[in-house]
Protein backbone atom coordinates (compact mmCIF):
# COMPACT_ATOMS: atom_id res chain seq x y z
CA UNK A 1 0.00 0.00 0.00
CA UNK A 2 1.32 3.31 -0.88
CA UNK A 3 1.85 6.61 1.10
CA UNK A 4 -0.74 8.76 1.26
CA UNK A 5 -0.40 12.22 0.27
CA UNK A 6 0.70 14.99 2.09
CA UNK A 7 -2.11 17.13 3.30
CA UNK A 8 -4.26 15.87 5.76
CA UNK A 9 -4.35 12.84 7.47
CA UNK A 10 -5.35 9.04 6.95
CA UNK A 11 -8.55 7.27 8.61
CA UNK A 12 -8.95 3.34 8.51
CA UNK A 13 -12.56 1.88 8.95
CA UNK A 14 -12.57 -1.70 9.49
CA UNK A 15 -14.73 -4.51 10.25
CA UNK A 16 -16.37 -7.81 8.25
CA UNK A 17 -18.24 -5.30 5.46
CA UNK A 18 -20.62 -8.77 5.14
CA UNK A 19 -21.47 -7.09 2.49
CA UNK A 20 -20.37 -3.15 1.93
CA UNK A 21 -23.52 -0.71 1.61
CA UNK A 22 -24.36 2.49 0.52
CA UNK A 23 -24.53 2.77 5.11
CA UNK A 24 -21.04 2.41 5.02
CA UNK A 25 -19.68 4.31 1.58
CA UNK A 26 -22.24 7.58 2.48
CA UNK A 27 -20.52 7.81 6.17
CA UNK A 28 -16.80 7.27 4.77
CA UNK A 29 -17.71 10.24 2.23
CA UNK A 30 -19.00 12.33 4.50
CA UNK A 31 -15.84 11.95 7.19
CA UNK A 32 -13.76 13.07 4.39
CA UNK A 33 -15.60 15.93 3.37
CA UNK A 34 -16.20 17.06 6.79
CA UNK A 35 -12.56 16.45 8.35
CA UNK A 36 -9.02 16.88 7.33
CA UNK A 37 -7.98 13.58 5.99
CA UNK A 38 -6.50 12.84 2.52
CA UNK A 39 -7.41 9.15 2.17
CA UNK A 40 -9.95 6.91 3.84
CA UNK A 41 -8.57 3.10 3.83
CA UNK A 42 -11.87 -0.03 4.66
CA UNK A 43 -9.86 -2.62 6.30
CA UNK A 44 -11.80 -5.89 5.76
CA UNK A 45 -11.57 -8.22 8.74
CA UNK A 46 -10.20 -11.61 7.96
CA UNK A 47 -11.38 -13.15 11.36
CA UNK A 48 -12.81 -10.64 13.65
CA UNK A 49 -11.97 -11.02 17.29
CA UNK A 50 -15.31 -10.58 18.87
CA UNK A 51 -17.59 -12.72 16.51
CA UNK A 52 -18.33 -15.66 14.27
CA UNK A 53 -16.11 -15.59 10.99
CA UNK A 54 -18.58 -14.77 8.26
CA UNK A 55 -19.85 -17.12 6.48
CA UNK A 56 -18.58 -15.36 3.41
CA UNK A 57 -14.95 -15.12 2.86
CA UNK A 58 -12.27 -12.40 3.30
CA UNK A 59 -11.14 -12.77 -0.55
CA UNK A 60 -14.75 -11.95 -1.10
CA UNK A 61 -15.86 -9.02 1.14
CA UNK A 62 -12.65 -7.70 -0.12
CA UNK A 63 -13.79 -7.57 -3.67
CA UNK A 64 -16.47 -6.44 -2.94
CA UNK A 65 -15.26 -3.65 -0.85
CA UNK A 66 -12.84 -2.82 -3.87
CA UNK A 67 -16.24 -2.89 -6.14
CA UNK A 68 -17.88 -0.41 -4.32
CA UNK A 69 -15.17 2.63 -3.95
CA UNK A 70 -14.08 2.05 -7.74
CA UNK A 71 -13.77 5.70 -9.33
CA UNK A 72 -13.85 7.52 -5.89
CA UNK A 73 -9.95 8.77 -5.23
CA UNK A 74 -9.88 9.09 -1.50
CA UNK A 75 -11.20 5.85 -0.76
CA UNK A 76 -8.72 2.28 -0.61
CA UNK A 77 -9.14 -0.79 0.79
CA UNK A 78 -6.16 -2.34 2.71
CA UNK A 79 -6.21 -6.11 2.53
CA UNK A 80 -3.14 -6.45 5.20
CA UNK A 81 -5.81 -8.22 7.87
CA UNK A 82 -6.43 -10.88 4.83
CA UNK A 83 -3.01 -11.88 5.09
CA UNK A 84 -2.50 -12.29 9.18
CA UNK A 85 -3.53 -15.64 10.75
CA UNK A 86 -5.53 -15.57 13.65
CA UNK A 87 -8.12 -12.68 15.17
CA UNK A 88 -7.62 -9.19 13.37
CA UNK A 89 -6.81 -7.41 16.17
CA UNK A 90 -6.83 -3.12 15.28
CA UNK A 91 -3.62 -2.97 17.63
CA UNK A 92 -1.56 -4.91 14.84
CA UNK A 93 -2.79 -3.27 11.86
CA UNK A 94 -2.49 -0.01 13.29
CA UNK A 95 0.89 -0.54 14.26
CA UNK A 96 2.16 -1.69 11.32
CA UNK A 97 0.07 1.14 9.58
CA UNK A 98 2.24 3.72 11.87
CA UNK A 99 5.46 2.25 11.00
CA UNK A 100 4.75 2.57 7.07
CA UNK A 101 3.20 5.86 7.10
CA UNK A 102 6.16 7.05 9.63
CA UNK A 103 6.07 9.60 12.84
CA UNK A 104 4.41 12.60 11.61
CA UNK A 105 1.43 11.35 9.44
CA UNK A 106 -2.01 11.42 11.42
CA UNK A 107 -3.86 8.18 11.50
CA UNK A 108 -7.08 7.70 12.65
CA UNK A 109 -9.11 4.80 13.65
CA UNK A 110 -13.01 5.28 12.86
CA UNK A 111 -15.73 3.65 14.77
CA UNK A 112 -19.25 4.32 15.88
CA UNK A 113 -20.40 5.05 19.37
CA UNK A 114 -21.17 1.62 19.93
CA UNK A 115 -18.01 -0.24 19.39
CA UNK A 116 -16.54 2.62 21.52
CA UNK A 117 -18.94 1.64 24.33
CA UNK A 118 -17.23 -2.16 23.86
CA UNK A 119 -13.52 -0.74 23.75
CA UNK A 120 -11.89 -2.00 26.78
CA UNK A 121 -12.70 -5.81 25.98
CA UNK A 122 -10.35 -4.87 22.73
CA UNK A 123 -6.98 -6.36 22.65
CA UNK A 124 -4.48 -3.69 24.14
CA UNK A 125 -6.88 -0.84 23.95
CA UNK A 126 -5.23 1.63 26.01
CA UNK A 127 -2.22 1.24 23.33
CA UNK A 128 -4.32 2.21 20.28
CA UNK A 129 -3.57 5.86 21.01
CA UNK A 130 0.11 5.51 20.68
CA UNK A 131 -0.51 4.81 16.73
CA UNK A 132 -3.43 6.79 16.05
CA UNK A 133 -6.20 8.95 16.75
CA UNK A 134 -9.82 7.56 17.46
CA UNK A 135 -12.32 8.83 15.17
CA UNK A 136 -15.83 7.79 16.95
CA UNK A 137 -19.14 8.84 14.37
CA UNK A 138 -21.90 10.25 16.62
CA UNK A 139 -25.00 8.73 16.19
CA UNK A 140 -28.91 9.63 17.09
CA UNK A 141 -29.64 7.88 20.19
CA UNK A 142 -26.19 7.06 21.34
CA UNK A 143 -23.98 8.77 23.97
CA UNK A 144 -20.62 8.63 25.46
CA UNK A 145 -20.02 6.60 28.50
CA UNK A 146 -20.65 8.54 31.37
CA UNK A 147 -18.69 6.77 34.32
CA UNK A 148 -16.00 4.82 34.97
CA UNK A 149 -12.81 3.83 33.16
CA UNK A 150 -13.80 4.06 29.75
CA UNK A 151 -15.32 7.63 30.59
CA UNK A 152 -12.35 8.75 32.13
CA UNK A 153 -9.72 7.78 29.30
CA UNK A 154 -12.22 9.23 26.92
CA UNK A 155 -12.66 12.67 29.16
CA UNK A 156 -8.66 12.68 29.21
CA UNK A 157 -8.38 12.09 25.11
CA UNK A 158 -11.10 14.05 23.82
CA UNK A 159 -10.04 16.92 21.92
CA UNK A 160 -11.20 19.44 18.10
CA UNK A 161 -11.55 17.38 15.06
CA UNK A 162 -8.74 19.94 14.21
CA UNK A 163 -5.89 18.06 15.64
CA UNK A 164 -6.34 15.43 12.79
CA UNK A 165 -4.56 17.82 10.90
CA UNK A 166 -1.29 18.94 12.71
CA UNK A 167 -1.44 15.62 15.62
CA UNK A 168 -0.10 11.76 14.90
CA UNK A 169 -2.11 9.78 16.86
CA UNK A 170 -3.44 10.51 20.88
CA UNK A 171 -6.59 11.93 20.84
CA UNK A 172 -10.32 11.07 20.82
CA UNK A 173 -12.46 13.44 18.20
CA UNK A 174 -16.01 12.49 17.24
CA UNK A 175 -17.78 13.54 14.52
CA UNK A 176 -21.99 13.47 13.71
CA UNK A 177 -23.35 12.19 11.00
CA UNK A 178 -26.58 11.89 9.47
CA UNK A 179 -28.30 8.80 10.28
CA UNK A 180 -27.43 5.95 7.80
CA UNK A 181 -30.61 3.14 8.78
CA UNK A 182 -28.83 0.33 6.48
CA UNK A 183 -27.85 -2.95 8.46
CA UNK A 184 -25.77 -5.99 6.74
CA UNK A 185 -27.85 -8.21 8.49
CA UNK A 186 -30.79 -6.64 7.36
CA UNK A 187 -29.23 -6.86 4.00
CA UNK A 188 -28.38 -10.55 4.13
CA UNK A 189 -32.06 -11.48 5.21
CA UNK A 190 -33.22 -10.30 2.04
CA UNK A 191 -30.65 -12.14 0.21
CA UNK A 192 -31.44 -14.87 1.61
CA UNK A 193 -35.14 -14.88 1.40
CA UNK A 194 -34.76 -14.10 -2.30
CA UNK A 195 -35.69 -10.59 -1.97
CA UNK A 196 -33.74 -7.45 -4.33
CA UNK A 197 -31.47 -5.45 -2.33
CA UNK A 198 -31.17 -3.34 -5.03
CA UNK A 199 -30.69 0.49 -4.11
CA UNK A 200 -29.03 -0.45 -0.56
CA UNK A 201 -25.89 -1.37 -2.32
CA UNK A 202 -23.74 -0.03 -5.44
CA UNK A 203 -24.95 -2.08 -8.76
CA UNK A 204 -21.07 -3.53 -9.09
CA UNK A 205 -21.62 -5.53 -5.56
CA UNK A 206 -24.84 -6.92 -6.06
CA UNK A 207 -23.85 -8.29 -9.68
CA UNK A 208 -20.56 -10.20 -7.45
CA UNK A 209 -23.27 -11.52 -5.29
CA UNK A 210 -25.10 -12.92 -7.85
CA UNK A 211 -22.16 -13.98 -10.06
CA UNK A 212 -20.74 -15.52 -6.90
CA UNK A 213 -23.84 -16.99 -5.48
CA UNK A 214 -23.15 -14.82 -1.81
CA UNK A 215 -25.87 -15.39 1.01
CA UNK A 216 -27.85 -17.71 -0.79
CA UNK A 217 -30.06 -20.15 1.92
CA UNK A 218 -27.54 -22.91 1.32
CA UNK A 219 -24.40 -20.98 2.12
CA UNK A 220 -26.46 -19.78 5.53
CA UNK A 221 -26.98 -23.42 6.63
Amino acid sequence: MSKAPAAGGVAVLGGTFNPIHFGHLRSALELVDALPLAELRFMPARQPPHRDAPAVSAEDRAAMVELAIAGEPRFACDRRELQREGPSYSYDSLGELRRELGPAMPLSLVMGCDALLGLTGWYRWRELLDFAHLLVIARPGWEMPATGELADFVREHTADPAILRSRPAGCIVSQTLRPQDISATAIRALLQSGHSARYLMPDSVLDYIREHGLYARSRQD
